[in-house]
């Protein structure tokens, strides 16, 4: 596809002459600078600027505290305490880095549903799409051995259950087990192992972030509408976009003042409320706490875990069909990661051929419900599994599948959307209109 017209870097001196020849550095700040973006973005636009921060922040902070951290079982949870009370502001860099994951998720978590709701996923851009996905499971690895690494209670149990479900795996799994632990057991060769891993993936996700970046800067960005920028020529491409800078970069800074105002009120005055208790107790593999939950952000997909147990039909019907080879463990290790993976696939799985939830009314009442059923998850994923709780489990996990599997592709056969923008350019117009500019009435193109 080829990009959206615009005015590209000229350099003007000699210096800048000499260098662009050389290392076109300068060409490529001003041209990501300067990029033509969809001139009707709205606040769900903001997540970009957001997780680029946190990232940098959890990096910035997380290698300050490696200074004083000691990756041994026997003096882990010391070292923890020795940064909190000894080294000079170690408490506060410290509660950053916790609270700074919790940031990261929120905003990741907004970044995807938004994603899902505008229809930014669908063609051209399925690589974007693909590659945010890879860019969230290097999250969960390293928040996952990231809180492994305090050597509190909950982080050595909560290693010793995730690891275990890799042993489920038919014929591999032990293998694959005893290369994750370093050993039999969690034990000090699991922390030193967790620690390197966390601290290489930040920059495995810092290199993603940039081909990220680099891949909707070759499309383009998306937009409420779902309509694309018009590239006939840099007349029409103008009159549906400004640059970059000034106007979205002013925009996300305040957005981002404002996110980072209401962090900081948590990280100062209530750090811990999003942890567990059982964390500030030494790890002690003799006392196994009474119940055992991940990290706020996992509970979701924890619930989706736990839910297929060994009395749920379709678990029966697996391992019947296999032989026993898929038991109740393995096939809930499957649904775990089978609901990140039909995420990934969204845009093969959504026919319609319109790409913005705007304009679809039934998608919009199926779309909010996998939203409320996303927070019922995680609500079900914090409690124990007992009672009602496996069922309220079981019907969000039934949910998440269908919407993905079966509503998505039913709504693009059988949904009649609503009329569309024929520019983004009228669409912005109207929006002005009724907000007490100057009107122009918006011309629409037929729904297909």
């Amino acid at each position: 596809m080829a990009g959206i017209p615009h005015d590209h870097y000229e350099p003007k001196t000699g210096g800048e002459k000499w260098l662009h020849k050389r290392l076109p550095i300068l060409g490529l700040a001003y041209d990501t600078l300067m990029i033509p973006t969809p001139k009707n973005l709205n606040w769900m636009w903001i997540w970009g600027i957001v997780l680029t921060f946190t990232l940098v922040l959890q990096i910035i902070t997380g290698i300050t505290l490696v200074m004083h951290y000691t990756p041994d079982a026997d003096l882990a949870f010391a070292s923890i305490e020795h940064i909190m009370r000894d080294v000079n502001g170690g408490w506060a860099l410290r509660y950053i880095h916790m609270n700074g994951a919790s940031l990261f998720f929120v905003a990741v978590y907004a970044h995807i549903f938004r994603s899902l709701y505008y229809g930014s996923y669908k063609a051209p851009r399925e690589v974007t799409w693909i590659i945010g996905i890879l860019i969230y499971l290097l999250m969960m690895g390293t928040a996952f051995m990231g809180y492994v690494l305090p050597w509190g209670q909950m982080s050595f149990w909560g290693a010793t259950v995730i690891t275990g479900l890799f042993g489920a795996i038919p014929f591999v799994g032990e293998t694959i087990q005893t290369w994750l632990l370093g050993g039999p057991a969690v034990g000090n060769y699991t922390l030193t192992r967790f620690f390197s891993l966390h601290y290489l993936m930040p920059f495995l996700i810092l290199g993603l972030v940039i081909v990220h970046i680099w891949a909707f800067h070759t499309t383009g960005n998306n937009n409420p509408t779902g309509v694309e920028v018009r590239r006939t020529s840099k007349a029409e491409a103008e009159k549906d976009t400004v640059p970059f800078w000034p106007y979205f970069v002013i925009k996300d800074l305040f957005a981002l003042a404002v996110i980072l105002a209401v962090f900081f009120a948590i990280v100062g005055f209530m750090p811990n409320y999003l942890g567990h208790p059982d964390n500030y107790i030494e790890a002690n593999p003799l006392a196994t706490p009474a119940h055992i939950v991940p990290e706020w952000y996992f509970l979701p997909f924890y619930a989706i875990l736990r839910a297929f147990d060994g009395d749920v039909w379709v678990v029966i019907a697996a391992s019947w069909l296999t032989g026993g080879i898929i038991d109740a463990k393995f096939f809930g290790v499957l649904a775990m990661f089978g609901a990140i993976a039909v995420m990934a696939l969204a845009p093969w799985l959504d026919t319609s051929s319109v790409r913005s939830g705007r304009y679809r009314p039934q998608f919009k009442w199926w779309f909010w419900l996998l939203v409320i059923d996303f927070f019922v998850l995680m609500w079900a994923g914090a409690m124990p599994a007992e009672g009602i709780y496996p069922y309220i489990a079981l019907l969000g996990s039934t949910y998440w599948f269908a919407y993905f599997l079966v509503i998505l592709p039913l709504l693009g056969v059988f949904e009649k959307p609503l009329p569309r923008p024929d520019t983004i350019e009228s669409d912005f117009e109207a929006h002005k209109a009724a907000s007490g500019g100057t009107k122009t009435a918006p011309s629409v193109a037929p729904a297909e």
